[in-house]
């Protein structure tokens, strides 16, 4: 038989699986606010004092399984990307040391048109060298629950 939704949440949500540890490089931001078409000085200036990281840049650091071993099999398949969403909480420069720490964040149930589709929320909190909380990527796995 099957894990249910909500045994999956209380065994799962919350627990840490993976961390990891990126050097940010100044060509990595410009490459990113390159990418996402940015125009503001702060992102595109680096002789700037006040440079950093776009906003969205820490969704660029991918190393993360989405899911940690011993994970239940939730609904039908591997599931599809069901989109991203960062919050900014500090300044990201070159040369900060970010340490990501993956969790997940919640799983839960919706019901449309397509039938009931399972939500599986990765989250990576991102950290400087100095402990400060940077980010938060929310990363979605949409499963199809038949």
């Amino acid at each position: 038989m099957g894990v249910t939704i909500e045994e999956a949440r209380a065994d799962w949500v919350g627990v840490e699986f993976e961390t990891a540890q990126y050097t940010i490089e100044e060509a990595d931001l410009l490459d990113w606010a390159t990418s996402v078409e940015e125009a503001d000085p702060r992102f595109v200036d680096p002789t700037r004092d006040d440079f950093q990281a776009h906003p969205t840049y820490t969704a660029s650091l991918t190393s993360f399984r989405m899911l940690p071993d011993g994970f239940p099999e939730l609904g039908n398949g591997r599931g599809i990307d069901g989109g991203k969403a960062v919050t900014s909480l500090a300044p990201v420069r070159p040369g900060d040391v970010l340490t990501g720490h993956s969790l997940i964040a919640d799983i839960y149930a919706k019901t449309g048109r397509s039938g009931t589709m399972i939500f599986i929320v990765h989250r990576v909190n991102f950290e400087n060298q100095r402990g400060e909380q940077v980010s938060t990527v929310d990363s979605r796995i949409i499963r199809n629950s038949d």
